[in-house]
């Protein structure tokens, strides 16, 4: 059996970065962003989806103004070393995930579209964060554009993102599998995702569980259907 290759996001995923937003949002711009930040529904806002700055990461509980978001970037990025400062969602995951890809013959990357900024580079950043974390050695890609197209380029079995739209462009443009990462609290799920064979988890400990599955050794001609089922995954329109 050839190695499972998965990829990861790190934001949303694995790392809390909205947390710190929030936090540096409030230090810059007061109380008025807290009140803002609870009346934001569900749906997030046409200021922070369609007018969010080029080349980062989208603020989607974060209901700022393009001006805000602009300066608020400026600020992040002038703190030395900042994505080595963030939390782990699922406090953790990565240990696990590092330990589980000792075991299996996993070929496991790490995608982020993290900015530049003071101090060492987002993927040495990034990587130390890992390394901290129990996950050794990791393999860290700061990217650009499509995931599926990315996907497609490494060869990829599994992504494993919390953007709906990134799952979207995997399932459209590679062979690989998108798993979406959910959570409580997320709101209504995009109707595309089933209707493309996305698969849909609450949370990083539960799609780890359903990955052992389809790499064990123990699996027999069939499980990975029935993993594909626990997924909710079917074959895509004209697959």
């Amino acid at each position: 059996m050839s190695p499972l290759r998965i990829a990861f996001d790190l934001d949303g995923v694995l790392a809390d970065m909205e947390s710190e937003l929030v936090r540096q949002a409030e230090a810059l711009f007061g109380e008025t962003i807290t009140r803002r930040l609870q009346e934001t529904t569900d749906k997030p806002s046409e200021n922070a989806v369609e007018k969010a700055p080029d080349n980062v990461p989208p603020l989607f509980k974060l209901n700022l103004s393009q001006r805000e978001q602009r300066k608020l970037w400026r600020h992040i990025e002038s703190i030395e070393n900042f994505w080595e400062s963030l939390a782990e969602i699922e406090q953790g995951s990565v240990a696990r995930l590092a330990s589980i890809a000792t075991r299996t013959p996993w070929e496991v990357i790490f995608l982020t579209k993290r900015p530049e900024g003071a101090g060492a580079t987002a993927q040495r950043q990034t990587q130390l964060w890992l390394a901290s974390r129990g996950f050794h050695l990791p393999s860290v890609y700061v990217v650009q554009g499509s995931r599926g197209r990315i996907a497609a380029a490494l060869g990829l079995d599994v992504i494993v993102d919390d953007r709906p739209e990134n799952c979207l462009d995997v399932a459209v443009e590679s062979k690989a599998r998108a798993i979406l990462i959910w959570r409580e609290g997320a709101g209504q799920l995009p109707a595309a995702a089933q209707r493309l064979g996305i698969g849909v988890v609450k949370s990083v400990a539960e799609c780890l569980d359903i990955l052992v599955q389809i790499d064990s050794p123990a699996a027999q001609p069939g499980m990975l259907d029935r993993v594909k089922r626990l997924l909710g995954l079917k074959e895509p329109a004209g697959a």
